[in-house]
């Protein structure tokens, strides 16, 4: 959404993970901020999130280890923004800080990575697939269910994407699942056997999507990301995004959702939630309407959160 005017050229700092993907996506913020006429600099640093790889997301502190550092570089003044995977982005951010910007939206899919296999029923006996995630550990779970695949493992994996990548290549997995996006943006899309389509694996909420964080009262950081807000891409994170936030907000909760575009303009919003114990099957809901702001979105994610709730999906409670 351009503004009238542009924004007075700024120096601005970007603070940013030093993975791979990270840097990328923040040298793309860089460039198209220097199209602007601002001078923009980064700021590289490394989170507890990745420097814990022996455990799961969902047993150190979930996703918001991998911000945590960033927000402080915010809070101190070292830098302005921090650019974020929207879906690694804690549902509420700390008080005094804002999501100011989000961004068009990549390929949400989850990928297919497997240098042998070309998907579910051709793993090897006693097959072994990689993921970091619980929302895909459950629907994965599901597929080779209806495939009576019991002998397939599904094992963690973390790590960047290029570490998870080797891991793969070392012989450590038969196949991976990623994010699509990530792959695309790395020019590694060569590596993708094949897309899930989301009708078989709902993304995470926000997956594919690039978000700015600031330190609220910043107004002239809203005015200069102004240009790089993609809102139909907003709109639909924000409904996602409203889905897990009243679920909890909680990475050790196995949760989906997704939102589009109908052809008649409406928001369609597809949700999944999954038992973190595994007794019961996925609970799926959706709900669409006609969306224009963020306040739309957002009851659109608070009636799909009550759907699945009425289906039986249990909430985390917050002190969790």
């Amino acid at each position: 959404m351009p503004s009238a005017s542009p924004a007075a050229p700024l120096a601005i700092t970007i603070a940013t993970r030093e993975s791979r993907l990270a840097l990328w996506q923040a040298e793309h913020v860089k460039a198209l901020l220097e199209a602007q006429g601002h001078r923009v600099t980064l700021l590289g640093m490394t989170t507890l999130g990745d420097q814990i790889l022996d455990r799961s997301l969902s047993k150190v502190g979930g996703k918001g280890l991998f911000v945590k550092e960033l927000e402080t570089a915010l809070d101190d003044g070292r830098a302005d923004i921090a650019v974020h995977s929207l879906k690694d982005v804690p549902m509420d951010l700390p008080p005094g800080f804002e999501l100011a910007c989000v961004m068009e939206r990549e390929d949400p899919r989850d990928a297919w990575v497997s240098p042998h296999c070309t998907g579910l029923a051709d793993l090897p006996r006693d097959g072994v697939v990689g993921t970091s995630s619980l929302r895909r550990v459950v629907l994965l779970r599901a597929a080779l269910d209806a495939l009576s695949r019991t002998d397939v493992r599904i094992e963690p994996l973390r790590g960047n994407l290029d570490t998870r990548l080797r891991k793969l290549d070392e012989g450590q997995y038969h196949a991976i699942v990623l994010a699509a996006a990530g792959l695309k943006r790395l020019g590694l899309a060569s590596r993708i056997r094949a897309i899930f389509e989301t009708g078989t694996s709902l993304p995470a909420a926000g997956q594919g999507a690039l978000g700015i964080e600031i330190r609220a009262g910043r107004p002239e950081l809203v005015e200069a990301l102004r240009p790089l807000v993609h809102m139909p891409t907003w709109l639909r994170v924000a409904a996602e995004r409203t889905v897990s936030r009243a679920m909890g907000g909680s990475c050790s909760m196995p949760l989906a959702a997704y939102a589009d575009w109908t052809a008649d303009g409406q928001l369609q919003l597809d949700a999944a939630w999954g038992d973190p114990e595994g007794h019961t099957p996925l609970v799926p809901a959706a709900a669409r309407a006609a969306v224009s702001s963020l306040d739309q979105a957002e009851a659109l994610g608070h009636q799909v959160a009550q759907a699945l709730q009425k289906a039986g999906a249990r909430p985390v409670p917050k002190e969790a």
